[in-house]
């Protein structure tokens, strides 16, 4: 299905702004480009770019739309996916499909996420509280006060990879390889050439078979993980080998690059905001509402891409079948109708819970909950401290357009 987009259908009133540029979120400078997008060409063609042509969405209403008719914009791999790099009916040199359920459309999504969804219901979160809290704690009281680190690595990556290993009962002390092979699936920039392919295959082979004897052993001897979840199902125990690999893949990144962003953005964000930060240390009651906040002004994932299934318009904008269409997240969470003042984090929005961070409508993120259990937790135990944050140093981001993130945040802990 190769896009058919026409000259007539795809006029815009200012030049393109390709918004895919790695060097955009890299260097934190993605906000100007959908702030003039966002006012002069919400639903923008771009003809070039690195992963080919697509429209670019920007706005919360469009996003919302074309997130509520899965029919219409299709998630599934077999089109391109869900990320700006699929290409439809075309592989990359090198490329295997891998197929994960949130890259699917009814009726085999449905089956899948309905297999997965119990373990992340409410109270199955609610009984993960007590060890998130325990774990939260043991994780801050072996911080220095005073003396800096680096709290990506010591904070962010070490409560979200724990919590993998937990979800997926994975072995402890080799958990950290949750990290990299997270790492290399959600980078969207080793999709590009046939050899950043295959340094990204050969991780995910690994993790494949490190998952794949996981499989063997759950196979013999289950339990309540997400693997032995899985093997009891019908919709997911005779998965191919590339569908698992696709799965895990969903749900490690899912798991972990997003909860890890949105926990180094707790401390970036509000050093940028110190009156944001003094007022939710004098009242612990907004950190609910704190979390939805900080999540909406990260964003951790991007974007999300759909196909466009049959020729259709949307605000007056026609668009053709096999159409890619980027919905960008972070670009939405920071609009104006919706969000005043957006750029800034006001940890008591009252609108906070609006944000499309986690997605709409039936590919929202089966593990949201969890993602906000782990935000509380965090956010809570440091209150407890009385423990600050500080950031002593400009963060240092990932360069991809899809996780919105940080490999560096440096601070110093000191009490208030």
């Amino acid at each position: 299905m190769a896009s058919t987009a026409t000259l007539e259908s795809t006029a815009s009133p200012i030049a393109p702004i390709d918004v895919s540029r790695a060097a955009l979120y890299e260097g934190e400078a993605w906000q100007d480009a959908f702030r003039t997008l966002r006012a002069k060409a919400p639903i923008q063609y771009v003809p070039e770019s690195d992963f080919g042509p697509y429209w670019s969405v920007s706005t919360y209403k469009p996003i919302v739309y074309i997130e509520a008719l899965p029919k219409l914009f299709s998630s599934s791999w077999e089109y391109g996916g869900i990320a700006i790099p699929g290409k439809v009916d075309e592989l990359i040199d090198g490329e295997v499909r891998m197929p994960m359920f949130i890259a699917m459309d009814p009726p085999h999504h449905t089956a899948q996420r309905r297999t997965i969804a119990p373990s992340f219901g409410p109270s199955e979160v609610a009984a993960m509280k007590a060890e998130v809290q325990a774990r939260t704690a043991e994780v801050l009281d072996s911080l220095p006060i005073g003396e800096a680190f680096n709290w990506v690595d010591r904070v962010s990556i070490e409560l979200t990879t724990g919590m993998l290993a937990k979800l997926f009962d994975f072995p402890w002390e080799e958990r950290h390889k949750l990290t990299w092979w997270s790492d290399m699936g959600g980078n969207v920039e080793l999709m590009k050439t046939p050899e950043d392919m295959a340094k990204r295959q050969a991780a995910l082979f690994e993790m494949g078979g490190a998952f794949a004897q996981l499989w063997q052993q759950k196979a013999a001897n289950p339990g309540k993980d997400l693997i032995s979840v899985m093997l009891g199902s019908d919709a997911m125990s005779h998965m191919s080998e590339q569908e698992f690999m696709g799965n895990l893949i969903l749900l490690i990144v899912g798991g972990n690059d997003t909860t890890r962003n949105s926990m180094s953005a707790f401390v970036w964000g509000l050093s940028q905001f110190p009156d944001q930060r003094a007022l939710l240390e004098s009242d612990p009651g907004l950190i609910p509402n704190a979390v939805q906040e900080l999540i909406r002004w990260q964003t951790p994932l991007a974007h999300m891409r759909r196909t466009v299934m049959e020729d259709t318009e949307v605000d007056g904008v026609a668009m053709k079948k096999g159409d890619k269409v980027c919905m960008w997240y972070i670009s939405a969470n920071r609009d104006e109708s919706v969000f005043k003042d957006a750029d800034k984090v006001i940890v008591n929005r009252d609108n906070a819970r609006r944000h499309l961070a986690f997605g709409y409508g039936i590919h929202r993120c089966v593990g949201a909950r969890v993602a906000e259990l782990q935000l509380t937790c965090l956010l809570e135990e440091m209150a407890k401290r009385r423990l600050r944050a500080n950031v002593i140093a400009e963060p240092e981001r990932v360069a991809t357009c899809f996780v919105h993130g940080y490999k560096q945040v440096m601070v110093e802990l000191s009490h208030y």
